[in-house]
C-alpha cells in the first residue's frame, strides 16, 4: 500500500499545478516505497483521478484546478506507460471509448494501458466520435470487449442507443459491452439499467474482469424497465441525487 502521506503531497500539488512536485512524488514512491508502475496506476493516478473529480463535482476546487491536476496526471501516465511490464501478446481484441471530458479520456487511456500491459491487442479510440463511426471500427476490428468510459448523465442515452442499436444488429453476438466511469460508478446499477454485459469500478477490475475466461459464458444481466431506484432517470439531471 502506499502511504498516505505521499497521497496527500501528491494530491496537494496536483491541485496548485506543480508539475516539477508531482513528477518528484512519483519518483518518491518507486524508489523509496518499493511501487511498481502497475502501482502507480491503481494506487496513485486512479484514485487521485477519481478524487479531483469528485473535488470538482462538489465544487470543492475550480476548473481550473481540475484541468491542471488532470493534465498532470496525463503527462505522468504518458511517461509511466512504457515501463509497464509486458507479457505475451495473445489475440484477444479490446475497443476503448470515452465521453469527451479530459478526465474521461485519462480514465480511458490508463485502461488501454492496462490492457496493453497484459498482452491484449488494444484500439483506444478516445471520445467524440459518433455511435455509427464506433459501430464501423467495431465491425472493421471485431473485438472481444467494447469498454466505454466515463459518460456523463446527459449522454446515456446515446450509450443506451448504441448497445440497442448493437444488440439490434446481432452481428457481433459473443463481443462483451463494459462500463467504466462517469455516472455508471455514480449511480448503482446503471449499467444494467441499459443493458451492458460488465461493469469495473477502476482499470485493474477492468482487466480482471475481462480476462476471466468464465465471463464469456455469462448472460447479460438485463433489468431494462426494472428501475432499481427512482432517480435513475434517463435525462440530464444529475442521477446521483438521492
Amino acid at each position: 500500500m502506499i502511504d498516505e502521506i505521499f497521497l496527500q503531497r501528491y494530491l496537494d500539488a496536483l491541485l496548485t499545478g506543480d508539475r516539477k512536485q508531482c513528477r518528484g512524488i512519483i519518483e518518491e514512491i518507486l524508489h523509496h516505497n518499493s511501487a511498481s508502475i502497475t502501482g502507480i496506476y491503481s494506487d496513485v493516478i486512479w484514485p487521485m483521478m477519481m478524487e479531483v473529480d469528485n473535488l470538482y463535482r462538489s465544487e470543492r476546487i475550480t476548473s481550473a484546478q481540475e484541468h491542471l491536476a488532470t493534465r498532470i496526471n496525463r503527462t505522468i501516465v504518458d511517461q509511466l506507460q512504457n515501463k509497464l511490464p509486458r507479457q505475451q501478446q495473445t489475440d484477444r481484441k479490446i475497443v476503448i471509448c470515452s465521453s469527451l471530458r479530459e478526465t474521461s479520456e485519462l480514465g480511458g487511456q490508463m485502461i488501454a494501458d492496462m490492457f496493453e500491459s497484459a498482452g491484449w491487442d488494444v484500439r483506444f479510440i478516445g471520445g467524440g466520435l459518433s455511435n455509427d463511426d464506433i459501430l464501423a471500427y467495431i465491425h472493421e476490428f471485431s473485438p472481444e470487449i467494447l469498454i466505454i468510459y466515463g459518460t456523463e448523465p446527459s449522454e446515456t442515452p446515446e450509450i443506451r442507443s448504441i448497445i440497442d442499436k448493437i444488440r439490434g444488429i446481432n452481428a457481433w453476438p459473443n463481443m462483451k459491452i463494459m462500463l467504466s466511469g462517469g455516472v455508471f460508478g455514480r449511480a448503482e446499477g446503471l449499467w444494467e439499467e441499459i443493458g451492458a454485459d460488465l461493469f469495473a469500478a477502476n482499470a485493474v477490475e477492468a482487466l480482471q474482469i475481462a480476462s476471466d475466461e468464465n465471463q464469456a459464458q455469462c448472460q447479460p444481466v438485463r433489468t431494462i424497465n426494472q428501475r432499481k431506484r427512482k432517480q435513475l432517470v434517463i435525462s440530464g439531471q444529475d442521477l446521483t441525487d438521492e
